[in-house]
């Protein structure tokens, strides 16, 4: 097993970037449509707004962090798991069979032109001057509620649907690619509709900032007061908003 460590990090790694960008454009539809609205907007609406005004590389704003992070994230995702599945099965050559995951990832984007990349560390910059590390890592107790039940979720239903549709793969190898990308697709969407109402809590909180001297408190004073205020103001509805632009991102 000691030779898949770094096969089985680079391959997590290679796959997180390709989810994030081929999903980012949906991802960032997403990121708009859970914030509080006055009135509806649906996702075409809202994309063909966006990109009337603003160009079409809008849709790719503000990534180059998120595409490090998810990279590094994935890679680690995939090691893990190789090395969890390996002890579970005592099976030195299941170690390969594990290189066809790809988990569910925070799609963020591909790479963008360099005035983009200056206003990303510009505003790292801001938010660690005004408001320290700590507001760098806002959000990450309801990024942990979402992101522990929707990996395990996610290999659980793989696991499962490679098995029915190829039973004994592990010891025979037999596996279709199209048979891993269905049951990638099930597995995918599965994750997301369990953990999606954390996820429009966490997008929520994380699009406050901290008020000046003078200004307002935040709309938002914790997890359970954005999950009240939003259920209260928008309705349980609003918890499932924007899931149909996530799930075809995330689900493959």
């Amino acid at each position: 097993m000691a030779s898949s460590w770094g096969r089985e990090f680079v391959a997590g790694g290679l796959g997180g970037m390709v989810g994030v960008v081929s999903g980012y454009p949906l991802d960032t539809l997403r990121k708009l449509i859970q914030q509080p609205h006055h009135h509806p907007v649906s996702a075409f609406n809202l994309l063909r707004r966006i990109v009337a005004s603003e160009g079409l590389f809008a849709l790719y704003r503000g990534m180059e962090a998120p595409l490090a992070a998810v990279t590094f994230q994935n890679a680690v995702v995939f090691q893990v798991c190789s090395s969890v599945m390996n002890f579970g099965f005592r099976q030195q050559e299941q170690s390969s069979s594990i290189q066809n995951y790809t988990p569910p990832v925070a799609n963020e984007g591909p790479q963008t032109p360099p005035d983009q990349q200056r206003r990303s560390v510009s505003m790292a910059r801001s938010i660690l001057r005004r408001e320290g590390l700590r507001r760098i890592y806002r959000g990450l107790s309801i990024t942990m509620l979402r992101d522990a039940p929707a990996h395990g979720v996610y290999f659980l239903t793989y696991e499962y649907g490679r098995e029915q549709f190829h039973p004994g793969y592990r010891t025979n190898g037999q596996e279709s690619l199209g048979t891993m990308l269905v049951v990638r697709g099930m597995a995918g969407v599965a994750s997301w509709v369990c953990c999606y109402p954390f996820d429009v809590i966490k997008s929520r909180l994380q699009a406050q900032t901290k008020p000046r001297q003078g200004d307002p408190p935040p709309v938002y004073g914790g997890i359970m007061d954005c999950f009240r205020k939003s259920v209260h103001e928008e309705g349980y509805g609003v918890l499932l908003r924007g899931l149909g632009q996530q799930s075809p991102a995330l689900s493959w």
